[in-house]
């Protein structure tokens, strides 16, 4: 019994076991059978959970994971063939609920827990800028060089994106290096100003900030551009064409109506062309000829002409090299002051001069033969156009006048003061205007006066030279040689100002008085001329007090008055100099002048929108081209630095437009300026005057924060201008971008500039 009984229990075990065999090789096949029917669409799907994945990898994990190894991005993904550009669209189109999640919680984060560390707040900032699609790194291949670089931001693919731009340039560039080995760090460190002790030309109060503030728009990039309807046409400027404030002045007898009068609101329309307009004629060819669909003016060919100022010669203008006081050209006219007083050592000791009355900047134009920097200047007047003549030519000038203002210059800083026929009354009002020279004026500095009160005889010409010279006596001035050109039949009076305070105190009377010792003489924005004079330093340690040393050596050593202060970047003002040198001689020999795709042989107007020491232009000393430093009226009060080492520029507020014409300037370099003005200008207003002042073709380099340089790439590419190149790490940005030809065809009519 016992054995059936086992016997059946194992007959059934054994049955059942088969058929749980069968029923398992049955539920195989037919898994084998989905497994490959499915098989050929999963790679898809996970291709797609792949790519989701990534990125949220990248958001959550705050950098702990990479897209791959070798780079800030697959090699693949810097080809702009049409999948990688669906795909990288698919991504950022997947990320977007993801980026503002995470945007909400940094802001969340930021908000509850104020003691939170610089780097967190870099991470956080960063999760966002990643997802909302700022990693990408695109190229085009120009004859220049790189057309767009768009770098990783922030610190999660820093190491990434610089090898990154490395495998780019190479693919461009071969053996050229975009920002070669040691400029990725040196390109955008020592930046930030502290004013600290440094007196600024504006204090502005709190009222004032917050009504700037308020007037800020977040939207200045998405604006829709116009083109301005002016009676000036292509020749607009905002200050000067103010016609609206004109009209309004009480008197004119003073020039009032060639000062700066600016709009209530700085424009945001864009500067029409000249029909034909036409890339200018390189330097040094440009001095002798101009487009004249450029500058399309023949006033001062018709008045001018016989003293060869300007002619027409086909299609082009031409520049003889003559002037009302050197028909023979302005080289000999150089060589003939020289001449009369050897002491003048054009370029040597004399290396910074201011010309009044330019007319068409010739002098100015040659002196660079003697390696003299001329700041050239004259009003916007019936002389149709000169200044516009002379910055078309490649030679330094700006539209000002002698009116009511000071000059925008600080105290003491010109070598030599130059006036040939200059067609102004300097004897009249307590001489008021010759004053004014004399703060400008470096103490032991020489005044040249080429006019015809010096040489003729009829009654005028006496009168005004009698009054010239008992006003230059109670003045202090030495008149040191009457010298007399037989060639041009002229004569010219060179007077010097005194080193000392001794013939002040000795003169009868105090006319012209002394200026109070409230005065400041380097104030000089929108600030009233007074007819006083101010006292001559005389202490060691006073700038003005020592002649600067001979050029080329003031270039590179720092001014003995900066031994007591501290600089601008909070350490040791001739630390600060030293180190600001090395690092802008750096930055434009590794990065700028190679870097860029930039054909420097067709650069000569350059401007520096926010200059500190000067390191820039000093950098650029041993190119053909000139550089006007713009120091801002709220920055460090650094302009007597700039000139003291053989340079020059000009105070500037950017929330106004400055006193050039349109199209004047090849290059424009912009250190930290677009995050200080979007505090307290229009951005887009801003914008506009870059763009009115710039040439077409012309480039735009910008070093600014993160946020500041995405927002102006947005803006540029809202002006249809060219992305040459993008680079960002730590949150500091360069950009170099071109401006187009491309106008809007919309009009906008600027009431205050209809005469």
């Amino acid at each position: 019994m016992a054995q059936v009984k086992y016997s059946r229990v194992d007959g059934r075990k054994s049955s059942s076991y088969r058929s749980t065999i069968s029923i398992v090789v049955f539920v195989a096949f037919c898994l084998v059978g989905i497994w490959t029917l499915m098989s050929s669409i999963v790679p898809t799907q996970n291709s797609d959970l792949t790519s989701e994945e990534a990125v949220n990898q990248v958001v959550t994990e705050n950098g702990s994971r990479q897209f791959d190894s070798s780079g800030g991005l697959p090699e693949d993904s810097t080809k702009e063939d049409s999948n990688t550009r669906n795909d990288q669209n698919i991504i950022e189109r997947e990320s977007g609920n993801v980026a503002e999640e995470n945007q909400e919680k940094v802001a969340t984060k930021e908000s509850s827990d104020s003691e939170q560390t610089g780097l967190e707040e870099r991470q956080g900032n960063n999760e966002s800028d990643l997802v909302e699609g700022e990693n990408k790194i695109n190229t085009d291949e120009s004859q220049d060089g790189p057309k767009q670089v768009d770098e990783v931001l922030g610190e999660t693919v820093e190491k990434d994106a610089t090898e990154n731009n490395k495998e780019i340039q190479e693919k461009n560039q071969g053996s050229d290096e975009l920002l070669p080995a040691g400029a990725q760090s040196e390109i955008l460190n020592e930046t930030n100003t502290q004013n600290g002790a440094w007196s600024t030309q504006a204090i502005e109060s709190e009222n004032e900030k917050e009504s700037q503030q308020s007037s800020i728009t977040k939207d200045d990039s998405d604006c829709r551009w116009k083109l301005c309807n002016v009676t000036a046409g292509p020749d607009y400027i905002p200050c000067l064409d103010n016609w609206q404030a004109i009209r309004k002045l009480p008197s004119m007898s003073h020039f009032e109506h060639r000062e700066r009068h600016c709009p209530d609101e700085a424009p945001t329309c864009l500067v029409p062309l000249p029909k034909g307009y036409r890339q200018p004629i390189k330097w040094p060819e440009s001095r002798g000829k101009i487009w004249y669909y450029n500058v399309p003016h023949t006033k001062l060919a018709v008045v001018k002409g016989h003293q060869n100022w300007v002619k027409i010669t086909g299609e082009y203008l031409t520049f003889p090299g003559g002037g009302t006081q050197f028909i023979n050209g302005a080289l000999h006219y150089i060589d003939f002051i020289q001449k009369s007083l050897p002491a003048i050592a054009w370029g040597k000791r004399s290396r910074v001069i201011l010309d009044v009355g330019c007319g068409v900047a010739s002098f100015g134009g040659f002196l660079f033969e003697r390696d003299v920097l001329a700041m050239s200047f004259a009003p916007k007047d019936e002389h149709e156009a000169q200044v516009q003549f002379a910055l078309e030519r490649g030679i330094p000038a700006i539209s000002s006048v002698m009116g009511t203002k000071r000059l925008t210059f600080p105290s003491g800083v010109f070598d030599v003061v130059h006036c040939a026929r200059c067609r102004v009354p300097w004897h009249i009002e307590g001489g008021k205007l010759l004053l004014e020279l004399n703060r400008v004026l470096r103490p032991g500095g020489y005044f040249v006066w080429s006019a015809t009160p010096v040489y003729r005889k009829n009654p005028e010409d006496s009168g005004i030279w009698k009054a010239m010279s008992e006003l230059t006596k109670s003045m202090c001035w030495d008149l040191v040689v009457i010298g007399e050109d037989k060639l041009d039949g002229v004569k010219a009076a060179i007077y010097r100002k005194p080193t000392s305070n001794e013939c002040y105190e000795k003169r009868p009377q105090n006319v012209p008085p002394i200026c109070k010792e409230s005065d400041d003489p380097n104030a000089a924005w929108n600030v009233p001329m007074q007819a006083c004079m101010h006292k001559v330093p005389i202490s060691a340690s006073e700038r003005g007090s020592r002649w600067p040393e001979q050029w080329p050596r003031r270039l590179e050593k720092a001014p003995y008055w900066l031994n007591s202060q501290v600089g601008v970047y909070r350490k040791g003002a001739l630390e600060d100099f030293t180190a600001d040198y090395k690092h802008w001689k750096n930055v434009v020999s590794k990065s700028y002048l190679n870097g860029m795709g930039i054909n420097w042989s067709s650069v000569r107007n350059v401007m520096d929108m926010r200059a500190v020491y000067g390191g820039f232009a000093a950098a650029l000393k041993d190119l053909k081209v000139w550089v006007m430093n713009v120091v801002p009226i709220d920055s460090p009060d650094t302009l007597p630095i700039i000139y003291e080492r053989g340079l020059f520029g000009i105070y500037h507020d950017w929330c106004e437009s400055f006193n050039t014409y349109p199209r004047s300037y090849d290059l424009l370099h912009a250190d930290y300026l677009f995050s200080t003005l979007k505090r307290r200008c229009n951005l887009a207003a801003v914008f506009a005057e870059v763009d009115r002042i710039l040439r077409p073709e012309g480039k735009l380099i910008i070093r600014d924060d993160g946020e500041t340089v995405e927002e102006v790439e947005k803006m540029a590419k809202s002006l249809k201008w060219e992305i040459r190149l993008i680079y960002s790490e730590d949150n500091k940005g360069l950009l170099c971008v071109q401006k187009t030809l491309w106008r809007p065809t919309e009009m906008e009519t600027i009431k205050s500039a209809i005469a």
